[in-house]
């Protein structure tokens, strides 16, 4: 009798557990606002990409920085054939950055003069609850 009290009372405590838990953000939601953040920098549109990133990206380069970085970096690669999301990750605090939510996704890509790349893209959930470039890097 007590095992079976034991039980539920262990049931019980994992179902409210569960109950008063925070709501975390799906991996999925990032991915995907991160997959459309990329396709403006496959598309060569650098602006929108800076005016797309977070608050945090923003302040700490400027508009006219990250484009002439992402010209410098982008073009010699050449057209995009493919991209596939190997690695995602969560995170609430990064060197450097403030604490939040954060995603640090790993693609492995391919590009028409650059077959093997990987592109590092952190994404932060901003006050809004959009996620929001806050980093990006390839190599």
């Amino acid at each position: 009798m007590k095992s079976r009290i034991a039980v539920v009372m262990s049931l019980l405590f994992v179902f409210l557990s569960l109950q008063a838990a925070p709501a975390v953000a799906s991996p999925g939601e990032a991915t995907v606002e991160a997959q459309s953040w990329l396709g403006q920098i496959d598309d060569g549109d650098y602006d929108q990409s800076w005016q797309m990133a977070s608050g945090f990206f923003r302040t700490a380069v400027s508009q006219a920085n990250w484009t002439a970085s992402l010209q410098a970096a982008r073009a010699p690669l050449g057209a995009l054939i493919a991209r596939q999301l190997t690695t995602n990750q969560q995170a609430s605090s990064l060197p450097g950055a403030p604490d939040g939510e954060y995603r640090i996704l790993f693609f492995s890509s391919e590009f028409a003069y650059k077959k093997a790349a990987i592109e590092t893209l952190t994404f932060l959930r901003e006050a809004d609850g959009q996620w929001r470039a806050a980093g990006y890097f390839i190599k």
